[in-house]
């Protein structure tokens, strides 16, 4: 049944494919393929899924326009991925099968014709369907194109399948396809039966010759898919068996260990207590040595009296055998605690490192109580007469062994424990053993060293003490005098016997002060390197650097401060191994710190701890974190990176081509992120880029980088130079004119040196083409790094490599013969070849060409010819200024950045002012117009304003309004009272003229006037000058509503202006008026704050002159003097205007207009009188 239902919908499937019904084709596709049917569905996908048929741009066109569930789509996906799992899974068995039944069909063949026969059928059985697909295609093929009775009776047959196999979308998309035909209404003809499609596909069967062998493979198909759904069925009851059984395991072995870890738990104990019970017992059998010792130099002393009597000496014997009887019950208990701690397992023995050294110390306290005590020479016992005599040596000997013993314990306390043990073992071997006869002073040396042992006893103690107290004390030391206590803290870490006793002063330690300075943490700093060079390389690793590791998350930043300054100073007292993994871990986490301190010391000790890296194998991972460092937000941390990190990073792994090639693809892939400035193809705009706040700061500190790593670069230029027989340089730089010459050569290779000119000015290159022009700073940067470079490589170099590098990329010609021939292809292939790329070499590359290349100080007069040249001779010959004049004034203006270059600018706009060309004399006014920011007072007034006047006074009308274009930037940078008198006279100059031209100039430029203007009403007959003037008007208007107006300004002079204008509806543009209707019942509802303007977004209005009132501008600063109503003004009946009204204008200007741009503040009661 499943094989027929196949048959049937690939027939359906080839029908609307072959008649173009594309719609219910893809609608029965995902029919299908929620009904799992994927196997026929592959065609459809096949058909679907091709770039030909469907390109992917209008795929993503449509998706777009289509609204999707996305609940659906994710539950669709992963019904999708869970089938495809189970596919998957199927047909692996299925193929092990495959194999299996092949295998065993093989042994079971006994001749070479049923072998041959099986293959026959194998091959029938796994390409039937497709043959027969073959032979249909070409029999339909063959039928020739379908008639239209045939295709309604086909239409009907596909509909009445798509609804009875349950394809009800499919069949609703097939009914809005068919539009030439009625589906529900099927004609009686002979094809009209019922299930019409599957009679059709029976008959077909029943006709073909094929039929037969389609009808066996079918039967072979079912059997095995029926084989195989069984086989899944027993392996999956298989695998849910299995699986039982692997949790009751799991659980069992859970169990196991869990008893297993309470058990080890438990014998851990056991030890510890056993521990504790076996050091007790060693010190009662030292205190007990120590008296038996005693005891035996008192009997010595005795019996070396004459007079000694019977009853001192049973006494002395008696005491001595109940310190023996003492000892041995000692030595029982010892070997009771010996069996049981050598009764415990394995494993819980290796936890208890000491025992080894703690059998050592148990036998040593051994005594042979069989041998005879030591014995005094006889001489030593003649020169005692009595029993006072006696009693005196003795307590001679005694007082000296308490002087030496004295001395001992002070030299005690200094030793290490492993020595004082091994001394103290010594001492007791010593004693207990038998001794040959010695002479007094052996005898008080054998005393001192029992006292040693005793003296480091007591070190050892007090060291306890001072550990158990220490966390006691600090607390309440005052915070400002807990460095006082480091070196106690120091020798108890260092001294103390205990891991866990020292762990909690070495935290103690970093933890001793909440928030430590910079002197704190230097005294710490200096405390921790001190111990770590008393205490080795292991303690070091396993004491100090976990407390690092805890304080790398503290909450305070002076504490992840701290660790950051130990990263690099501890590092030269661990292994060299620890270095490069945990500590440089604890760098790369306190690199992503959020304090800027923090940072600024991670690269800092990053960079200390460069050279003790072992190996090189962290490179790469160090110099991504050094751009990591390079590109953070903090000035601080970029310039400790650039100082500090880079060069050790440079000197430690001696890749500098790698990081100079890793830095221009920063640079570059910085800006190539970012959105482009227009959407437009093919336009300028749309190969510029909008740099983001993120984006700008990281290209300016990557560009400060490479100014940085300049030196290098220049370093290795001249190590690798591989002309060992240049003569010396008569200059300052080895990069002579000779030396270049042989270069140009060709014979051999210089990287080093051609990289600058082959890989580093080309990027910057196109770099800076993808920078718009309000990018000064980035400009600037690279300008810098041009002047460096010209600076390092010296005046051949710039005269022969750079400058003619950079006129080829601004499109003029420049002498490539000191280049070899192997890279002038490349240098000139930076020559723009199109209209466009001409265009922005001119806006981009120019710049750079004359502030960076011949902007040098031996380069002015060669730059003064260039600029005369783009200027002056290129206005004359009406050739490159003409197609890109703004660009080239633009240029003009980044070069006035620097202040060296104004004279010389000044000398050639003088020479453009007095020309008589009016081009150069219109291009004069632009350029003053953009300069104006970039200069003073002074110079504004002795070149400025002098040549603006000689413009302004030029009969060519085009000249004169340009230079009425150029006093709006004056006006608003310059205050002083010299320049604003200029600027009057010469505005009443300009009205004065009266044309229509020169008023609308004066408005453009000078947006302050607008109240007066505005109410002088124009009743010119022509429309269009009516809308040019209101257009104006409405720009001016809503660029002051943008400022911060005082409430009088707003009431005397904005509204009744907006009043004005509102009275020519006729001259007004629908969304000028709508604008101007928001801002009076904005303006008159009593807020008169600065109001952030979307309309000009909404309605299209331009706000070009806005910067006109900005802070600094003349209506930056808020008013707190008022200013007189305006007159009001009778309009001129003609476009002279009369004597009388130009009187008016004269004074409206000499009065009002120029107090404005003075800024000049009225007295308190003059406005209180104008209040009133």
């Amino acid at each position: 049944m499943d094989v027929e239902r196949s048959s049937l919908c690939n027939c359906v499937v080839n029908f609307l494919l072959e008649e173009n019904y594309l719609l219910t084709a893809f609608e029965l596709l995902h029919e299908l393929l929620d009904d799992g049917r994927d196997d026929q569905a592959i065609r459809l996908k096949e058909f679907f899924s091709n770039p030909s048929q469907f390109p992917p741009d209008q795929i993503f066109r449509f998706n777009s326009l289509r609204v999707a569930d996305p609940q659906s789509l994710l539950e669709e996906k992963e019904l999708v991925v869970e089938k495809l799992a189970i596919s998957e899974y199927e047909l692996r068995l299925a193929k092990e099968d495959i194999l299996k039944l092949k295998s065993e069909l093989q042994k079971k063949t006994e001749s070479s014709v049923n072998e041959l026969s099986v293959a026959n059928a194998d091959v029938s059985v796994n390409h039937g369907p497709e043959c027969l697909r073959q032979k249909k295609d070409i029999s339909l093929t063959d039928l020739g194109p379908l008639k239209q009775n045939e295709r309604r009776d086909l239409n009907c047959a596909v509909k009445e399948y798509l609804l009875l196999a349950g394809y009800r979308l499919t069949a609703m998309t097939f009914y809005e396809e068919v539009t030439d035909q009625n589906l529900d209404v099927w004609q009686n003809t002979p094809a009209c039966v019922q299930d019409a499609l599957r009679h059709y596909y029976y008959q077909y069967l029943s006709s073909s010759s094929e039929a037969a062998e389609e009808k066996i493979v079918m039967v072979q198909e079912k059997e095995s898919l029926q084989k195989e759904n069984d086989w899944l069925n027993n392996e999956k009851a298989r695998l849910l068996k299995n699986k039982d059984l692997a949790d009751g395991q799991i659980s069992a072995l859970t169990k196991a260990l869990e008893a297993h870890q309470k058990d080890l738990k438990e014998k851990e104990n056991l030890v510890q207590d056993l521990k504790q019970s076996l050091e007790l017992q060693r010190k009662d059998l030292n205190d007990c040595r120590a008296e038996i010792t005693a005891l035996k130099l008192q009997i010595e002393g005795y019996r070396s009296g004459r007079n000694l009597t019977d009853t001192d000496v049973d006494h002395v014997q008696s005491e001595l055998e109940k310190y023996k009887e003492k000892f041995k019950s000692q030595q029982i208990e010892i070997e009771r605690l010996k069996a049981n701690i050598t009764n415990a397992p394995d494993s819980v023995v290796s936890i208890c490192p000491g025992k080894d050294s703690t059998q050592v110390s148990e036998k040593v306290v051994e005594i042979h109580e069989d041998k005879n005590a030591v014995q005094v020479p006889v001489d030593a016992v003649l020169r005692v007469t009595d029993t006072e005599d006696s009693q005196s040596l003795i307590t001679q000997t005694f007082d000296d062994s308490k002087d030496k013993s004295e001395e001992l314990s002070e030299e005690s306390v200094n030793s290490s424990n492993g020595n004082s043990s091994s001394n103290h073992s010594e001492s007791v071997s010593k004693h207990n053993g038998e001794l040959p006869p010695v002479d007094t002073g052996q005898l008080l040396n054998s005393d001192n060293l029992s006292v040693e042992a005793a003296s480091e006893k007591m070190g050892l103690q007090t060291i306890q003490i001072l550990a158990d107290a220490l966390p006691k004390i600090v607390p309440y030391v005052l915070i400002n005098h807990r460095e006082e206590l480091l070196p106690l803290i120091m020798c108890a870490i260092e001294r103390h016997p205990e891991s866990s006793t020292r762990d909690s002063l070495t935290h103690t330690l970093f933890n001793l002060i909440k928030r430590p300075d910079e002197k704190q943490r230097r005294i710490i700093m200096d405390a921790c390197v001190s111990l770590a060079k008393n205490v080795g390389q292991m303690r070091t690793e396993t004491e100090l650097l976990p407390q690092c590791w805890e304080q790398i998350n503290h909450m305070y930043e002076e504490r992840r401060l701290l660790v950051a300054q130990s990263c690099g100073e501890l590092a030269e007292f661990v292994r060299p191994e620890i270095r490069d993994s945990l500590i440089l871990s604890i760098v790369q986490q306190l690199i992503e710190d959020s304090a800027t301190v923090v940072r600024e010391a991670a690269a800092q000790n990053l960079a200390m701890l460069l050279p003790l890296f072992p190996n090189m194998d962290k490179y790469f991972k160090v110099e991504e974190l050094m751009f990591q460092l390079v590109c953070d937000p903090s000035g601080a941390v970029v310039d400790s990176t650039l100082k500090q990190l880079v060069p050790a990073v440079i000197k430690w792994g001696n890749k500098l081509d790698h990081i100079l090639q890793v830095l221009l693809s920063h640079i570059l892939s910085s800006i190539q992120h970012c959105p482009p400035l227009s959407g437009v193809e093919g336009s300028v705009e749309s190969h510029l880029h909008v740099l983001g706040e993120r984006e700008r700061w990281n290209v300016d500190v990557l560009l400060r980088m490479l100014v940085e790593m300049l030196p290098f670069v220049h370093e290795k230029a001249i190590e690798t130079c591989p002309f060992p027989d240049v003569p010396e340089p008569t200059g300052t730089s080895i990069f002579s004119t000779s030396l270049l010459e042989l270069y140009a050569g060709g014979h051999v290779k210089w990287p080093a040196f051609e990289w600058m000119h082959v890989d580093c000015f080309p990027d910057l290159i196109q770099f800076a083409c993808l920078l718009p022009p309000k990018e000064d700073n980035l400009r600037n940067r690279t300008t810098k790094f041009l002047l460096a470079v010209s600076e390092h490589f010296g005046d051949s170099y710039l005269t022969h490599i750079m400058l003619p590098l950079f006129l080829v990329a601004v499109g003029d010609n420049g002498d490539l013969k000191f280049f070899p021939s192997s890279i002038r292809s490349k240098i000139k292939g930076l020559r723009p070849r199109t209209a466009l790329a001409e265009r922005l070499a001119t806006m981009c590359v120019l710049p750079l060409l004359l502030a960076g290349v011949l902007g040098t100080p031996n380069k002015h007069e060669e730059l003064a010819e260039y600029l005369r040249k783009l200027l002056v001779e290129g206005t004359v010959k009406d050739t490159q200024l003409t197609k890109c004049n703004a660009e080239i004034i633009d240029a003009v203006r980044f070069l006035c950045t620097f202040e060296e270059h104004h004279a010389m600018i000044f000398n050639i706009l003088w020479e453009m002012v007095v020309s008589s060309n009016i081009n150069m004399k219109i291009s004069a006014a632009h350029l003053l117009k953009v300069i104006v920011p970039y200069i003073d007072a002074k110079v504004a007034s002795t070149h400025i304003l002098p040549a603006l006047v000689t413009l302004g006074s030029d009969p060519n009308l085009n000249v004169k309004y340009a230079s009425i274009d150029a006093f709006g930037p004056v006006a608003q940078h310059f205050k002083s009272e010299m320049i604003v008198d200029k600027l009057r006279v010469q505005m009443d100059a300009f009205l004065e003229d009266g044309s229509h031209e020169a008023t609308i100039a004066v408005v453009r430029a000078l947006v302050i006037a607008i109240f007066q203007f505005t109410a002088t009403p124009f009743t010119a007959s022509d429309l269009m000058r009516r809308r040019e003037r209101a257009d104006v008007f409405c720009e001016a208007i809503r660029a002051l509503d943008a400022t911060d107006l005082s409430a009088n300004s707003v009431r005397d002079f904005l509204l009744p202006a907006i009043q004005n204008l509102l009275k020519d509806l006729e001259a007004l543009d629908p969304a000028h008026k709508e604008a101007l209707e928001i801002i009076l019942r904005e303006r008159s509802g009593g807020t008169f704050e600065t109001i952030s303007k979307v309309m000009g977004a909404h309605i299209g209005i331009a706000s070009s002159m806005t910067s006109l009132f900005g802070e600094g501008g003349l209506l930056g600063k808020k008013e707190t003097a008022e200013l007189p109503p305006p007159e009001h003004v009778e309009s001129p009946k003609s476009v002279q205007p009369s004597p009388v009204e130009d009187t008016r204008f004269r004074r409206i200007m000499r009065g009002n207009f120029t107090d404005m741009l003075r800024g000049k503040v009225k007295s308190g009661e003059e406005t209180q009188n104008q209040n009133q």
